[in-house]
């Protein structure tokens, strides 16, 4: 695992505050990979993940995961007035056929989901045999629309977090924590 000790000019010199530890993740993802292997067990599920936040909870998760999976992904882009709130379009669409198949969507964050809710009415018009939704991070408190999850890792806060998958303007996706940062250090 990465170092989490501070370096000069390094992004953790960058933090203002620890939000979730490396080790509260850890802990999470590992109790999440149990319940899915242990779910799935005879059901050789798809994991589908939209890019590009999941890929650090889609890599752990998939360690994590004791049994014969497929992976795909999908990306999306907003567009509108509000990028959270604004019309979805797909731009890369899934390569593996999901119809007839056990479906896990697996998301790094969710919050209005809006985003989910449009995502998950385009993959049932394919007919998957299930489709569920793994999230690590939720934020239930801006939720706009209801949509149910299978499996939730942990709550945010309601502020401004950077780490594990969350960014600010394509940075900090990499810490190995999720964190504020110090006023101004939003961009490196």
């Amino acid at each position: 695992m990465t170092s989490t000790e501070p370096r000069e000019g390094g992004l953790l010199d960058r933090i203002d505050r620890v939000v979730v530890s490396t080790e509260e993740i850890q802990e999470a993802v590992a109790a999440m990979g149990a319940r899915i292997s242990a779910d799935y067990a005879d059901r050789k599920p798809v994991l589908v993940g939209v890019l590009t936040g999941v890929v650090l909870f889609m890599a752990d998760l998939l360690r994590s995961i004791s049994i014969p999976v497929a992976v795909d992904f999908m990306a999306i882009s907003h567009y509108g007035p509000e990028s959270s709130s604004g019309t979805v379009r797909i731009v890369k669409d899934l390569d593996l056929p999901i119809t007839g198949r056990h479906v896990l969507f697996v998301e790094d964050v969710i919050d209005t989901g809006l985003s989910l809710a449009y995502l998950l009415r385009t993959l049932r018009t394919r007919q998957p045999a299930s489709i569920q939704v793994a999230v690590l991070f939720d934020r239930p408190y801006r939720r706009l629309i209801d949509v149910p999850l299978a499996y939730r890792g942990l709550e945010l806060p309601d502020e401004f977090v950077v780490g594990y998958g969350l960014d600010s303007a394509s940075y900090f996706r990499n810490l190995p924590l999720v964190a504020t940062l110090k006023p101004g250090a939003r961009k490196p």
